[in-house]
């Protein structure tokens, strides 16, 4: 058995249909795991299952709104079911909302930005530590960004989802430290996916501009953080944000 090794494990991972999620599906069917690939989209959902499969890995599509708890149960009830247990959730499905200074954005984008970056978080953990605390053993990560410790300018939506992304992870994975159930956050800076379609080139130009790397990061380079957090060696690890960010935060 190599490190961070999946074999016979179960991972959904949320928005997996595209970007960060796809290729964080990709790695954990890669280490061994059978992988739910949970998306909105479930035409692409599919997609990406079928291609994971034809390359030797387990996967199944999930279609599920994360928005709506029913819907999020009913993703985690149907991993459980085909597959028998659910080892790994990954919680990365997000938007970054309209980019725009607080006066010009409506109570619907607040409100619309933190449906999918905290309550799709929120509903999908709720419906996997059940399964999680009766065999004693899982692991959580949920995707945050560096926005949710610095805050950027014209998304103060999505920097203060991000941040509760943040405090969230700390807090469960305080409540869950005794049952070997560890739960971390990815803080990610300007990755490179679909994502930034939303943002104005010089919105995306401020954020690249703050890592010393001077570049954006690629999906599979968070995978990479991610599938040690979702792996059994990540066994004295909770309760941590972990920074993927070029150099851009420090602390």
């Amino acid at each position: 058995m190599g490190y961070f090794d999946l074999t016979g494990q179960t991972a959904i991972v949320t928005g997996a249909a595209t970007g960060i999620g796809e290729a964080i599906a990709r790695r954990l069917a890669r280490a061994g795991a059978q992988v739910g690939i949970a998306d909105l989209d479930a035409a692409g959902a599919a997609k990406v299952a079928e291609t994971i499969a034809g390359e030797g890995g387990l996967a199944f599509p999930l279609a599920v709104d994360i928005t709506d708890p029913a819907s999020a149960e009913g993703a985690v009830a149907g991993a459980v079911a085909r597959t028998g247990r659910l080892d790994v959730l990954v919680n990365n499905a997000g938007i970054a909302g309209r980019a725009a200074p607080l006066w010009e954005q409506s109570i619907e984008d607040w409100r619309r930005i933190l449906a999918v970056n905290m309550d799709g978080v929120f509903n999908m953990c709720r419906a996997a530590i059940p399964r999680m605390r009766e065999r004693r053993y899982g692991r959580i990560v949920n995707i945050a960004s560096i926005a949710g410790k610095e805050g950027n300018p014209n998304m103060t939506g999505y920097s203060a989802s991000k941040a509760g992304v943040i405090g969230f992870t700390k807090s469960l994975a305080k409540e869950v430290a005794t049952e070997n159930i560890c739960v971390n956050a990815v803080a990610p800076a300007v990755v490179r996916t679909r994502i930034l379609d939303q943002l104005t080139p010089e919105q995306v130009e401020y954020m690249t501009q703050r890592i010393p790397m001077r570049r954006t990061g690629e999906p599979e380079e968070i995978a990479a953080v991610v599938h040690f957090l979702a792996s059994p060696d990540c066994s004295f690890v909770t309760g941590q944000c972990y920074d993927a960010s070029g150099g851009r935060a420090t602390y």
